[in-house]
């Protein structure tokens, strides 16, 4: 069955389940950093080991996502998602009874890790990419990566509720009825795995051959390594923006209602950069986005923090989260095709998350030893800078065919 051919409910219910899977796995992801001061104070646990747990799941999610890809591409994506679920509901269940940073990175670290690779933009994006006609897709891309974000809008609210009222493994556990929802979600977006690719976007070449071509490309090489520092700034937001704000003394509540306000106005952001990669250069938008992000970043941690300049900033930095998933997916296919889509865009992914990595262990390390975050902040302003210029000059022609030599990867059933 190809595209054209699904119904209106077949559409709807691949592209609804797959953005209810992307937003609540993101949301809970998102919310983790709410957790920190609370864990800090009844366990043995620091803001060091909290941190390289938090590094440990981004690193361990790149690590994995193109052998996900891989396995999605040749096996379909509902074997991935299904137990991208299960998994992730096996992290939230350690780190209920986590005592000691070892039991809470195998948690939050290596758990959440490995299943957001099989929940996430990811797996999501590739589904919805293969659901409509070429025309729609950067579209669509964009709409679901707005929806993705509610669940920001729906995790954040309720972790800092019941970790307020009741704990914050209740609220852990609250989490673990989310990640149920996501079960059915998976199932129904796993309906993709019957839709046929069309000519046009299968370059009828083996996955080691097409891989083989992206790493010799240098716009994919630009914008895999300037993806870095959408996961370094990003990932150290939502890490330690709940413990700064508590280091200005400023109520708890406001990291849960400022995270709120970044799912929020992502959904807005995510939907309008959708549309725009569909009419302008998705490089221009792309470099756009990472350096208005650095300047936002400079901005508001200049200045001392109050409540109104952190919700400004988490509305403007919100209009500015996810836009990067329309793009960034919608330039791969551009550039070869949707047959090893998931495939590619994990390897990039992989940039991405080394770069998380960095902003979630290292904001920790920094603040620990100099008692500040003021070098990190500096740090990922400076690179996202470097980063964003260089994106705008990518490279967008597609490769030359090339002679299939059939490598060692497993090409796509």
């Amino acid at each position: 069955m190809r595209a054209a051919q699904l119904s209106t409910y077949q559409k709807w219910s691949i592209l609804i389940g797959a953005s209810v899977m992307l937003s609540l796995s993101m949301g809970m992801r998102q919310s983790f950093g709410l957790f920190q001061p609370s864990i800090l104070h009844d366990t043995q646990i620091t803001s060091a080991d909290f941190s390289l747990a938090t590094a440990i799941q981004n690193i361990v999610w790149g690590l994995t996502q193109p052998f996900v890809g891989i396995f999605a591409d040749r096996y379909g994506s509902r074997y991935v998602m299904l137990a991208g679920v299960v998994i992730y509901a096996l992290g939230l269940v350690t780190m209920i009874f986590a005592t000691t940073a070892v039991t809470l990175t195998f948690g939050i670290g290596i758990c959440v890790g490995i299943a957001l690779s099989c929940t996430a933009s990811s797996m999501s994006m590739t589904v919805g990419s293969r659901t409509v006609a070429a025309a729609k897709r950067s579209v669509t891309m964009g709409a679901m990566s707005a929806a993705g974000s509610l669940g920001l809008v729906i995790a954040s609210p309720l972790a800092q509720t019941l970790i307020s009222t009741a704990g914050w493994k209740i609220a852990l556990v609250g989490f673990l009825g989310l990640a149920a929802v996501m079960l059915p979600a998976a199932f129904s977006a796993g309906k993709a795995d019957k839709i046929e690719i069309d000519k046009a976007d299968d370059l009828n070449q083996s996955l080691g051959t097409v891989v083989q071509s992206a790493l010799g490309h240098s716009g994919y090489v630009v914008m895999a390594l300037a993806f870095f520092v959408c996961g370094l700034q990003l990932v150290f937001i939502t890490t330690h923006l709940p413990n700064y704000l508590a280091i200005c003394g400023l109520d708890p509540s406001l990291g849960a209602s400022a995270l709120a306000l970044i799912g929020l106005f992502n959904v807005f952001g995510s939907y309008a950069f959708g549309w725009l990669g569909g009419r302008y250069p998705k490089q221009l938008l792309l470099g756009g986005i990472y350096i208005v992000r650095s300047i936002t970043v400079a901005a508001y941690f200049t200045f001392p923090a109050t409540p109104t300049s952190t919700l400004v900033f988490a509305a403007v930095m919100g209009s500015l989260w996810l836009g990067v998933v329309p793009l960034v997916n919608g330039l791969v296919a551009q550039l070869f095709g949707l047959r090893f889509m998931a495939t590619l865009t994990g390897i990039a992914f992989l940039s991405h998350q080394v770069g998380s990595f960095i902003g979630a262990w290292g904001g920790g390390l920094i603040y620990d030893h100099l008692g500040s975050y003021d070098v990190a902040w500096k740090g990922a302003v400076i690179i996202g800078l470097i980063a964003g210029s260089f994106q705008m000059l990518m490279n967008t022609r597609p490769p030359k065919a090339k002679e299939d030599v059939g490598a060692a990867l497993p090409s796509a059933a």
